[in-house]
């Protein structure tokens, strides 16, 4: 197939799973192009069948707004023109599948015989956020009725979507997944050595967009809770608009010594393989990736129990969840998890085998592919897939 994927290129769940997703769909032998603002966060080196487009968005101070949207409806409509797409892959409602459902209807003005069918994967900020919000709901809601295929990563934003837009289209639960041969524990001695120094310190890290709805604040004030019992440091990794927010806090409970601020980082499996816990005491979480990441590598997780976490977490077997605000609850978890070597392993050897059962690429991608072909088949009954 000739597939299209619509993504962000900025550090988050969405864009990260679009170009893991369009990497081993080329490596499956299929002619994949991206398209986005930028290049992805995890593109990589140069892959066979594996093409990336940039969108690129003229300033005019006088015509802001729509800019992005027209020149990503334009230029899906280059693409799929030229290399002939049977599928643009939208991730995030809006703006990609409204984009999307512009270019098609661009397309169809001049060749109607074959369009690319349109599925967009609802990843969450675009249901919980601009779902709910009237200045958008319409929108929103539009570009899931005219897209051809719908998916979500997790029941939880399948049931959230269904109750804040009631959609008449069906939605398929595809989940997130790893490239499970690739994210694994490694040595990474040297990284503890120059981050840390003392051996006998225990290692809590926290990976995120450091967004309000990952409460990042509430990652510090778990770790000043941990620090009263037992010697720890603590990795934050990532960058946003609530960064000074931690940053001060840290500074106001005296653990600047011990906090460690990292910026976004490419590749955290060696600071996955030097912690002992992962911290995500999040507001929402429609699946959870950093999470699924963190245990690939038999890191212990100690979370919030809100949306997708459950699907992806078993409290007590593969990890701990809390409600939100049990911050106690949360501290003591991961003291147990520090001073109990035993319980650690336990959890740790748990979840690598969760993500090895449930989430590996190669269970989840032939799910799209599948998925694709029905779609195309629903769409072009006579034409066939190639």
């Amino acid at each position: 197939m000739r597939i299209g994927i619509v993504c962000y290129a900025s550090v988050g769940g969405s864009g990260i799973i679009a170009t893991e997703l369009g990497k081993m769909l080329a490596a499956r032998g299929h002619d994949v192009h991206i398209l986005s603002s930028d290049t992805p966060f995890r593109l990589g080196e140069y892959q066979p069948g594996l093409t990336f487009h940039r969108v690129e968005t003229p300033s005019y101070p006088l015509f802001r707004e729509p800019q992005y949207l027209l020149s990503l409806a334009t230029k899906i409509v280059q693409v799929a023109r030229n290399e002939r797409l049977d599928v643009v892959h939208a991730h995030y409602a809006v703006p990609h599948a409204t984009a999307a459902y512009l270019a098609r209807q661009i397309l169809a003005s001049t060749d109607s015989s074959r369009l690319p069918v349109v599925i967009t994967t609802l990843h969450g900020t675009d249901i919980t956020l601009l779902g709910n919000d009237r200045s958008y709901s319409e929108t929103v809601a539009f570009s899931i009725e005219q897209s051809d295929g719908v998916t979500a990563v997790s029941e939880s934003l399948k049931a959230d979507t269904i109750r804040e837009l009631a959609p008449k289209k069906d939605i398929r639960v595809i989940p997130n997944f790893l490239d499970c041969a690739a994210h694994r524990r490694v040595d990474a001695g040297p990284v503890r050595d120059r981050l840390i120094g003392d051996p006998a310190a225990k290692v809590l890290i926290h990976v995120s967009n450091f967004r309000p709805v990952k409460r990042v604040t509430a990652v510090v004030k778990v770790f000043e809770r941990v620090c009263r019992q037992a010697p720890a440091h603590l990795l934050m990794v990532g960058g946003g608009p609530d960064l000074d927010k931690a940053t001060r806090l840290v500074g106001e409970l005296g653990l600047a010594d011990r906090v460690h601020f990292l910026g976004e980082q490419d590749q955290v499996l060696p600071l996955l393989s030097i912690s002992d816990v992962f911290l995500l005491p999040s507001a929402q979480e429609s699946f959870g990736l950093a999470a699924l990441e963190a245990m690939a590598c038999k890191v212990p997780v100690v979370a919030s129990r809100v949306g997708g976490l459950p699907e992806v977490i078993e409290h007590g077997r593969d990890g701990f969840l809390y409600a939100p605000d049990d911050l106690e609850g949360m501290a003591q978890s991961a003291v147990a998890l520090l001073t109990d070597r035993g319980l650690n392993q336990r959890i740790g050897d748990a979840a690598r085998q969760t993500v090895k059962a449930k989430f590996c690429g190669e269970n989840i991608v032939p799910r799209y592919e599948a998925y694709y072909e029905e779609t195309l088949a629903r769409s072009r009954p006579s034409a066939g897939v190639r």
